[in-house]
């Protein structure tokens, strides 16, 4: 591991707007104080001191989407959500330098959620540029996967609301298929997302993969669909 990584976990360690989980079997949240902390069910009063609705982004990366959300949405409380810390760093130093008091970051894996969000704690979730596994044998491990959606009715509000950008075909056709076998409900589809009109600013936030295009995509994909 480079020294940049290192310096970045270690930095993380003290960063009041991070909490991570270090045990796949003994799941437990720790502060930047190094002490335990119980939030499920207790996010609105413990970390944000406010009932505005809480939208998580699932693997955020380098957290633009989380950053970007907050700064538009200040009436919402934000939780950018991902297993590696060394870009989660980027953007909790971003909320600690702007002083965003709407969203924080919780370094864990998705399959673990349930255990720090208790029942429809959770109003929205936003996955930008997951992933797609594109190979057939790992379709579940596409956040959008059936499995995932069931992990998800743990913490979601009924008939809450799931949002899906991606550039990947395979994920695209995968999702609308997964939501049409599953009791899912598909609010909006988009195959190319910014040639049509989808009246929702925060679609208009990029993540550092989407402005790179590294996979030369000709068009980005957006779905909107209910639990």
């Amino acid at each position: 591991m480079s020294k940049g990584k290192l310096a970045k976990f270690e930095a993380m360690k003290s960063m009041s707007n991070v909490f991570q989980n270090f045990s796949w079997h003994e799941p437990q949240l720790i502060n930047h104080l190094g002490n335990e902390v119980q939030l499920k069910g207790q996010w609105h009063e413990q970390i944000f001191g406010n009932n505005h609705p809480i939208v998580l982004e699932l693997a955020c990366g380098y957290g633009e989407y989380t950053v970007g959300m907050a700064q538009k949405r200040t009436d919402q409380n934000f939780i950018g959500i991902d297993i590696k810390g060394n870009r989660i760093y980027t953007g909790a130093q971003q909320i600690l330098d702007q002083r965003i008091s709407n969203a924080v970051f919780l370094r864990s894996s998705i399959e673990l959620l349930p255990h720090f969000f208790d029942t429809a704690e959770v109003n929205e979730i936003w996955i930008p540029f997951p992933d797609p596994f594109r190979r057939d044998s790992k379709s579940n491990r596409r956040l959008t996967s059936p499995y995932f959606l069931d992990i998800y009715r743990q913490f979601v509000v009924p008939n809450g609301i799931i949002h899906l950008k991606t550039d990947s075909d395979i994920l695209y056709e995968f999702t609308l298929q997964t939501i049409a076998e599953n009791g899912c409900t598909l609010l909006e589809s988009h195959y190319d997302l910014y040639q049509t009109a989808a009246d929702n600013e925060l679609l208009d936030i990029k993540t550092r993969y989407e402005r790179l295009n590294l996979s030369g995509a000709s068009t980005f994909k957006y779905i909107k669909f209910s639990l």
